[in-house]
């Protein structure tokens, strides 16, 4: 009786939980939260403003750029440098603009997520360091090369940049001692990783005139609006963390003259079990009227809006799957939302930003001189400027291509839905590059997203067909050369630095490698 009691108590708040959590209060939570992430971007208008992947994508209309710091790679014991997500493109805008803001969001009922606590401190650190070891190098040598009064100075100007430049690690404090102290003990090791990846430190050092520094903003910090600094006044480059929702952890009932409604903290999270198929983009085109609407017709409204899209989607030929929703199993609760089935990932490639400013696409990337590129699919079937197309989405797609032959689907799968997917595939992948690749055309790779089977699957291409500087060589480098993860990494490294919004999943990876190392992954 006493089991049954317990089981009926977790059920009668797992039904609680489900109705306070509905649609129209993660939508209604993202919007007011959205209020402030504007009013803080306003402070300093001149830093572009980047959407932390995937939740702080909800928390604007309009963001310069996104990146990529996962949470996971700040929790205690298991902080992490990870080369698969250098978000160098950061710290190459933050240099050239003089710093940035970066906006997140975290359910935990904490002020920040793990990944702007720990994860963007290690990272500035460890680049700061790398920069001002590449600096001092280079430095160093310039010296013995100058001669007379040239010399003098150079060593005088090399002296004050050794004495300025602020390699310590930052962290907020919250953080305990003992925690810092063991995060520091490991950034030389990071630093030696991140020299090993290949990646372009002297494009970085070039552009960042200040070191790198983290600074945090919650709704609970008090900031006076007439002693507002410039951030031009700083020693150092700012990275504005921005954590976008309130630090109550339990969901506040909110009132305004028209609707009641529940106060959801982090609402942007875990998108796939509330949004019914609602992108950010399609959010922010109708934010007022799905707001207005009230929390009665707010999943109706929702349905028409996505239905709407998929249509406009399939009328330009685009891939517009239907988003199913199974029915709930508590009668009359048309706002649990407990069983949406999982949409397709998020379609970011839609979304409002500036690509001008950035001077980046996050839909067509090209990789330097190779003639490969990676994007969506979406983009694919409206690109003119390619001589081929390797479409590696599930649904196929009509293209702009004269030869029907320079057309090859090969539908492939997250290593969630199918372990072997890109391993069984990645053979006719590369066989069909090289075929192109070697007569001089140019070759597009794409995906749904974009970001990640795409990018594994030109990882493999990369580095079964091209050498150490990006030629094609027909696979004579590979054949003399043993692929390691090291290798491999690096190539991923120099991916990344042409399609910033890389986000290959572990699995894939894993894949890749099983196939360039010529075995197969482990079934079990």
């Amino acid at each position: 009786m006493e089991n049954e009691a317990n089981i009926s108590i977790y059920r009668a708040a797992r039904t609680i939980k489900r109705r306070q959590n509905t649609l129209y209060n993660a939508l209604r939570s993202i919007y007011d939260d959205s209020i402030f992430v504007g009013e803080i971007s306003q402070l300093w208008p001149q830093l572009p403003l980047l959407a932390n992947l995937r939740c702080g994508l909800w928390y604007s209309s309009k963001f310069h750029s996104t990146c990529y710091f996962k949470s996971t790679d700040g929790h205690t014991n298991n902080w992490s440098f990870n080369t698969s997500r250098l978000n160098l493109h950061a710290a190459l805008l933050a240099g050239q603009k003089g710093g940035c803001i970066i906006v997140d969001s975290t359910r935990k009922g904490k002020r920040f997520p793990d990944s702007m606590s720990k994860t963007i401190p290690i990272w500035t650190c460890v680049l700061n360091r790398s920069v001002y070891k590449y600096r001092k190098k280079m430095c160093n040598g310039g010296v013995v090369l100058a001669k007379g009064n040239a010399s003098d100075e150079h060593e005088k100007s090399t002296s004050q940049f050794t004495a300025d430049w602020d390699c310590s690690l930052h962290l907020p404090l919250w953080v305990s001692d003992t925690e810092k102290a063991a995060i520091d003990d490991r950034v030389e090791e990071w630093i030696k990783e991140l020299d090993a990846s290949g990646a372009d430190i002297a494009s970085l050092a070039s552009c960042l005139k200040k070191p790198l520094r983290p600074l945090w903003i919650s709704q609970k910090t008090v900031i006076w609006l007439n002693e507002v600094p410039d951030h031009d006044s700083w020693d150092f480059t700012p990275i504005i963390l921005v954590s976008a929702s309130s630090q109550s952890g339990i969901i506040q009932n909110r009132t305004t003259s028209e609707f009641s409604w529940n106060y959801i903290p982090g609402a942007g999270d875990d998108e796939e079990s509330w949004a019914r198929g609602l992108t950010p983009n399609l959010f922010w085109k109708n934010a007022y009227d799905l707001i207005n609407s009230g929390p009665d017709i707010c999943n109706q409204k929702v349905a028409d809006i996505v239905e709407k899209d998929r249509v406009y989607r399939a009328q330009r030929g685009q891939i517009a799957p239907q988003v199913i929703l199974k029915s709930s199993k508590l009668s009359g609760n048309s706002s649990d939302l407990s069983h949406v089935e999982p949409p397709l990932s998020s379609d970011i490639s839609d979304l409002n930003i500036d690509l001008k400013a950035s001077d980046e696409s996050c839909t067509i990337s090209w990789l330097g001189s190779t003639n490969l590129a990676v994007g969506t699919s979406q983009h694919a079937a409206e690109e003119r400027n390619v001589d081929c197309i390797l479409n590696c989405d599930q649904e196929s797609i009509t293209v702009c291509l004269s030869n029907a032959e320079a057309y090859f689907h090969l539908p492939m799968v997250n290593s969630k839905l199918d372990r072997f997917s890109l391993l069984r595939n990645l053979p006719s992948a590369v066989n069909f590059v090289k075929l192109n690749i070697s007569k001089g055309k140019t070759l597009l790779i794409c995906c749904h997203s974009g970001e990640d089977i795409s990018v594994c699957v030109c990882l493999a291409i990369l580095t079964s067909l091209f050498d150490d500087e990006g030629i094609f060589d027909d696979g004579k480098s590979f054949n003399q050369t043993r692929i390691t993860k090291l290798e491999m990494r690096r190539r991923l490294v120099f991916i990344c630095k042409f399609a910033s919004n890389a986000r290959p999943s572990r699995g894939n990876l894993k894949q890749v490698f099983s196939f360039l190392g010529g075995g197969s992954v482990d079934p079990v």
